[in-house]
């Protein structure tokens, strides 16, 4: 699922006194006291949309980056804590809703019993882990123990075919790594090679912590980061991992198991209740070098990495030395942030992260107002009339490729606010004392519901997000696009506030989203999800030019340290925000009053409004680590580029601003994006 980034893959009076307060007074539209107009639009556009609040704001200590998104998700997960500490004392009867988010919530704020127990919880586990003899043991566990410690080596799972979207078959993936990316283990600049010492250092801690000598603990981590080096060799590289024909290989489950004998992989299968006669093995290469690797790794590292995965995965659920040993590595050294966010913070993602649809329906009922999903209908039947219109018109895409490229676009399911049906979570018991077997029992739940899914249709009822996400996706299998509650407000979305606001800033969000069916891994997807070419040669030749040219741009944006976006990393996200400004821009003309005026409001034309909402969208500061870190891992450009970008391919741009050649903003006509 493409996803818009917060700060991944998206958003401005009184903004500043939300840094400075943390408590947002009501505010409508653009933020003018955040622009410094002593910055010429003409040069960096983001910095004239942004500029002063960028002087004045200050990332939290707890945050690795502040802007739109984060100031909203921060909002939201206060709004989310009010709804959990009512329902937490509410005494609601036994299995409600309230009852089980209120009693999870509670579970996980009980910071005395949590620290009584210690690493108690799974002491039971790491004594299994003991007990295995050899590789063929070590499979057996794997199969045995799916949710402790099993996906290590083995990364199998039930999801929708690509080439077959109404069913769901069995998949395997790459895994058996914990450093961001594969080029982790072989940088040797001096960042990367600072992650890698904090990562040593975070496993050795973690066996320390559950009663290993500390030579012995980081001998462990020595060998635990040899065994990952060497699983990283046969993995795909993030770039690699865009080309979603190259991750569809498709076997009769028997042929791939003889190419992977020492796997038992027809027994695991079995074991994992993933019986199957078909597989797609995403990175076969991975699991044939697997199969020549366990026979002759040292069985007690294969031990150690399964403890690692077993006790760095229960970290955040454990007493408090387990959680500031993962803030140490994840928080400080990879993301750069000084503190770790207050517990109620972190608790009130996990319960929506495990309860999403018993604490979405409280969210919706208190926050999510009818009107907005209303307007939120218009504009997205407004941007979808736009598109079609877009892509009749295009020069470069014959007239065979068109009819497709209709039919897909008018094959979107939008989703808005939230699901149509609640998951219920049946049998997930919540009990008050038990935080870590309360995680467990969610997990578990989530386990049971995948497997039942084999032999059964695709349910596209379901969302891929939670509703109090202040994020945004397109699926490419489902053909949908989804807008959740949690971002349907101020400031991306106001439905008080006025049409070059909203067009501006959400109108983009959707344009963006929709553009996604059209990217450059989304157009290989048909109109009913299906993994399918449907494009001319001479098209597809069109769109990997054009493609080109948005790789070339981003390619030449520096962040720090000499370190370049990568345009190939981010090229589905780029094209997304440069057609989705498109699209929205045109909507804005084309179905409202305001956009067919010149009348101006605060000294702005109509027009500069809808860029100025577009660049403040974008508005973020982002610590050098996580920086580094999203440059590397991250699909989606940093804040600037995803505001500048899009806007120096943009003719209207240029008009509303008097862009002209010279100018920073300005790109000679020739190397412009004309993508959709």
């Amino acid at each position: 699922m493409k996803k818009l980034h917060l700060a991944a893959g998206l958003s401005i009076v009184g903004l500043l006194s939300f840094v400075k307060t943390d408590d947002p007074k009501p505010v409508r539209g653009l933020d003018l006291s955040g622009m410094d107009l002593s910055v010429s639009p003409r040069e960096d556009f983001f910095l004239y949309a942004n500029g002063g609040w960028l002087k004045k704001a200050e990332i939290p200590a707890s945050e690795t980056a502040w802007g739109s998104f984060n100031i909203l998700r921060n909002n939201n997960t206060k709004n989310l804590k009010g709804i959990l500490e009512e329902a937490a004392t509410s005494k609601a009867p036994a299995g409600s809703v309230k009852q089980r988010v209120g009693d999870l919530f509670a579970s996980g704020m009980d910071t005395v019993a949590i620290e009584k127990r210690g690493y108690e919880p799974i002491k039971p586990i790491l004594a299994e882990i003991d007990k295995i003899k050899d590789y063929k043991g070590l499979l057996r566990y794997s199969a045995t123990h799916p949710l402790e410690g099993g996906s290590t080596f083995i990364g199998a799972g039930v999801g929708q075919d690509a080439k077959d979207p109404d069913k769901y078959i069995v998949s395997m993936r790459q895994t058996g790594t914990g450093l961001p990316e594969k080029d982790y283990y072989t940088k040797t600049d001096p960042s990367t090679v600072k992650v890698r010492e904090a990562y040593k250092n975070y496993i050795s801690t973690l066996f320390t912590l559950t009663g290993t000598e500390a030579t012995k603990a980081k001998q462990l981590a020595e060998d635990i980061l040899a065994l990952e080096t060497q699983i990283a060799t046969s993995h795909m590289g993030r770039i690699e991992m865009r080309n979603p024909i190259a991750l569809y290989n498709k076997f009769a489950t028997k042929d791939f198991a003889a190419k992977v004998p020492n796997l038992d992989l027809v027994n695991v299968l079995t074991t994992l209740r993933m019986k199957t006669d078909t597989i797609i093995v995403a990175q076969p290469k991975y699991y044939e070098a697997l199969n020549e690797m366990l026979p002759m790794a040292n069985i007690e590292t294969l031990k150690a990495r399964l403890k690692f995965s077993v006790i760095s995965g229960a970290s955040g659920y454990l007493s408090k030395p387990f959680v500031d040993a993962s803030f140490e590595y994840s928080g400080k050294t990879l993301n750069g942030q000084k503190v770790q966010q207050e517990r109620w913070k972190r608790i009130s993602s996990l319960t929506d992260n495990l309860a999403g649809d018993l604490l979405g329906q409280l969210y919706v009922e208190k926050y999510f107002k009818p009107e907005a999903k209303k307007r939120m209908d218009e504009l997205v039947a407004n941007l979808q009339k736009v598109f079609e219109k877009r892509i009749n018109e295009l020069e470069w895409m014959t007239a065979e490729t068109k009819v497709e490229a209709l039919k897909k676009l008018k094959a979107f399911t939008p989703k808005i606010g939230y699901p149509s049906k609640w998951k219920n979570y049946e049998g997930v018991k919540v009990k008050r004392d038990d935080f870590y077997g309360n995680v467990r029992a969610f997990g578990k739940w989530r386990y049971e519901e995948m497997l039942g899914r084999l032999g059964k249709p695709v349910d596209k009822s379901e969302w891929g997000m939670t509703p109090p996400t202040v994020n945004a996706y397109y699926s490419p299998l489902r053909n949908e696009i989804a807008f959740p509650a949690g971002i349907l407000q101020w400031p991306f979305f106001d439905p008080e506030a006025d049409d070059a606001f909203n067009y501006g800033a959400i109108g983009a969000v959707i344009g963006h989203e929709m553009t996604h069916g059209f990217d450059d891994q989304g157009r290989q997807y048909n109109y009913m999800g299906m993994l399918k070419n449907w494009w001319k040669k001479d098209d597809n030749d069109q769109f990997k030019q054009r493609a080109q040219v948005v790789i070339d741009q981003y390619d030449g944006y520096t962040v720090l340290d000499g370190l370049h976006v990568k345009g190939q990393l981010t090229l589905g996200e780029n094209i997304a925000d440069i057609g989705g400004l498109s699209v929205a821009y045109e909507a804005f003309k084309t179905f409202t009053k305001q956009g067919k005026s010149n009348e101006k409001t605060d000294g702005f034309t109509p027009d500069q409004r809808f860029f100025l909402a577009f660049g403040q969208i974008w508005r973020t500061k982002t610590r050098d680590e996580a920086l580094r870190l999203r440059v590397n891992t991250d699909p989606h450009s940093p804040g600037e580029f995803r505001a500048n970008g899009p806007l120096s391919n943009f003719e209207p741009f240029y008009k509303a601003f008097g862009v002209q050649p010279g100018d920073k903003m300005y790109r000679p006509e020739n190397i412009r994006v004309k993508i959709w």
